[in-house]
């Protein structure tokens, strides 16, 4: 249970001010933002040392590997649920089990990727084409990076386990090291080794796998037993259901999200060439918003979660309205960037002015997708750390049906009508998934409603 102060008053409750919300978001957006940096270093390594099918290769093979670990996604979505909750009732040791429920599934998911190697490698070169020096690169790269694979996803159980405690600073200081690392052994293997494409992949496994042992050890009190105390073994069996039956449904909802994003492609690339450039520009302004907004709804799934575990009403509610608060203004600011430098970004991202066009024309759409799209982002973070994981996928679900209908029946406003599509699918997924808050607060709580 949550500790109490001598006048009766939750102290955890009073940590959900809005300088630690803050405090908290701004680890996590700094972390986020490491992300891209790695694949800028992979590109800049490569682009002055190799050919265009070794960039092409890195490319392609970065593609690869960021839609196989997207869809394993739920390892970090739904360790943070059982361990914000867990961590909430003060319950320790369904915490460690959680947090060993997580790693379990994330080394053997990714030992079968790795004796499924020879299937992954011929069928990504098939859907992603190429010149025949770059798919033999592509092949190269993908058949060393695979070794990496238990690492990765085994270090996305960490991830939602730092989440789902809170420890933001400590998610931050784990995505440094692991970037930061493999940078230096990009540069390493590549230009001091010269070992092309391979040193690339060589590097990024070893990165992953010291990131992992690193997490471990950052994480070590929870993982080991408490002196004296045996291993909940129990705890270890007793929720695999409850485990896996979250984690399908988190990776529905995802495959449904990427479901969307690819009608949009395909809905584009059907308007022609320069629609598809300037949407794939355009989405990279949505992307870099993601990275704030992300932030606060990282925040909101420990405390939701932790708040649950402690039948915390007051924590839960502080939490909800003040990091909405913060989410909304945020959102706002990002949008209104959009509008004012949104073309200088164009002009940044791209010299085709046929691109720059469309994509100029379509910023105020942009613009109002960002600026609603945080109520998606909040509304994820609340049942994702509340392990409530059927209503987000279902929510998703209706939201690309409500999308492809619409964006089919507004075809005859082109690029324009595919943007306002895009738009009430973001609206769709926030108002589908709202509309289940009420029964999330009554099957916590018990109570009618959230104000």
């Amino acid at each position: 249970m949550s500790r109490t102060s001598p006048d009766g008053h939750s102290t955890i409750a009073r940590q959900t001010g809005y300088r630690t919300l803050i405090r908290l978001a701004i680890p996590v957006i700094l972390a986020n933002i490491a992300v891209p940096l790695l694949g800028l270093a992979d590109t800049a390594v490569i682009g002055h040392t190799g050919d265009a099918a070794a960039l092409g290769a890195i490319a392609l093979g970065a593609l690869v590997f960021s839609f196989v670990y997207w869809g394993f996604g739920f390892l970090r979505m739904g360790t943070t649920g059982f361990i914000a909750r867990a961590t909430g009732a003060g319950d320790h040791e369904e915490a460690r089990a959680a947090l060993t429920r997580a790693l379990l599934l994330g080394l053997g998911i990714g030992m079968l990727l790795i004796l499924l190697r020879g299937l992954i490698s011929p069928l990504a070169m098939l859907l992603l084409g190429g010149s025949e020096d770059t798919r033999a690169l592509l092949h190269e790269y993908i058949q060393l990076r695979i070794w990496g694979a238990p690492a990765t996803l085994a270090m996305f159980a960490l991830l939602g386990t730092l989440i789902g405690l809170g420890r933001t600073r400590h998610l931050l200081l784990l995505q440094v090291f692991l970037n930061g690392l493999n940078i230096l052994l990009d540069v390493y293997f590549v230009l001091v080794l010269d070992l092309g494409v391979a040193g690339v992949a060589l590097g990024t496994v070893i990165a992953e796998w010291s990131a992992l042992l690193f997490g471990v050890w950052l994480l070590w009190p929870l993982v080991r037993p408490a002196p004296g105390t045996p291993w909940p073994w129990s705890l270890l069996r007793q929720r695999w259901r409850a485990t896996l039956r979250t984690n399908s449904d988190i990776m529905w909802r995802t495959l449904f999200l990427l479901a969307g994003f690819g009608w949009f492609a395909r809905q584009g690339a059907a308007l022609g060439d320069d629609v598809l450039a300037a949407n794939h520009v355009l989405l990279q302004f949505i992307a870099f918003s993601a990275f704030f907004l992300d932030g606060y709804a990282f925040v909101v799934e420990s405390q939701v979660g932790q708040a649950v575990g402690a039948r915390d009403q007051q924590r839960f509610r502080n939490v909800i309205v003040r990091s909405s608060h913060l989410a909304v203004g945020t959102a706002l600011l990002l949008a209104l960037l959009v509008l004012l430098l949104g073309h200088w970004g164009v002009h940044a991202l791209t010299s085709l002015d046929s691109v720059r066009d469309v994509a100029i024309n379509q910023l105020p759409w942009v613009a109002l997708y960002v600026a609603v799209s945080c109520a998606a982002f909040q509304l994820d973070g609340i049942f994702i750390g509340t392990s409530e994981s059927r209503p987000m996928r279902n929510s998703t679900l209706i939201a690309l049906l409500l999308f492809i209908g619409t964006s089919i029946a507004l075809t005859t406003w082109g690029n324009t009508g595919l943007w306002l599509a895009f738009l009430l699918f973001v609206i769709f997924r926030g108002l589908t998934l709202g509309a289940c808050l009420p029964g999330l607060y009554r099957r916590h709580f018990g109570l009618r409603n959230v104000g």
